[in-house]
């Protein structure tokens, strides 16, 4: 039985081969990864970007690297997931968690819209929670490697979402949309 999660949440296993993602990760090891910062905190995952990547020190979105077609493949996948056309995922992130690695309690930004990401590697648990009066509810979601998930609707707007420690090395591949007319309101040049 696939995962469930809040209203918006799609999971579809197996979206990519194991021999797919041995290529990947293969390719994701040579990238450039830094650590992720948050308004001073900087965090035990590592990341990267394409297209576009989230300055949190205040400059929001600005340009990164061109996707690489060795993604194309994989964005297509993600697009059809989430059904829209491969071009309008313009945002790529990709996360390496090395063992004792998380991702404290979120929502992606609202300049992005719907939100596919693709676990590799090693399975991790996604949780969800949103606020009922003083208690939260909560939902759990294996993800299991190869995998792709899909947030839109209420899982993008009143969830927040987290992935506890990671138990072994894993990467996540994450592809978004931008809101109308976000590109061209943050169409800066990256800032090293």
């Amino acid at each position: 039985m696939p995962p469930t999660g809040p209203p918006g949440f799609a999971y579809r296993p197996d979206i990519i081969t194991p021999a797919e993602e041995a290529e990947l990760a293969e390719r994701l090891a040579a990238l450039p990864f830094e650590p992720f910062q948050f308004h001073g905190y900087e965090g035990r995952r590592r990341v990267f970007s394409f297209g576009w990547r989230y300055d949190f020190t205040g400059a929001g979105l600005v340009q990164a690297e061109p996707i690489p077609d060795w993604l194309f493949p994989l964005s297509a996948k993600a697009a059809n997931l989430a059904g829209l056309a491969p071009e309008a995922l313009a945002h790529v992130l990709i996360n390496e968690y090395r063992e004792g690695a998380p991702i404290g309690w979120h929502r992606d930004r609202p300049a992005f819209e719907k939100v596919v990401g693709v676990s590799l590697l090693a399975p991790i648990v996604m949780r969800f929670r949103r606020r009922v009066g003083d208690r939260f509810e909560r939902l759990n979601a294996p993800l299991a490697p190869r995998s792709a998930y899909l947030l839109d609707g209420l899982a993008r707007t009143e969830w927040e979402h987290s992935l506890p420690e990671a138990k072994a090395h894993r990467y996540s591949i994450t592809f978004r949309n931008l809101r109308s007319g976000q590109a061209r309101e943050s169409a800066r040049p990256a800032v090293a």
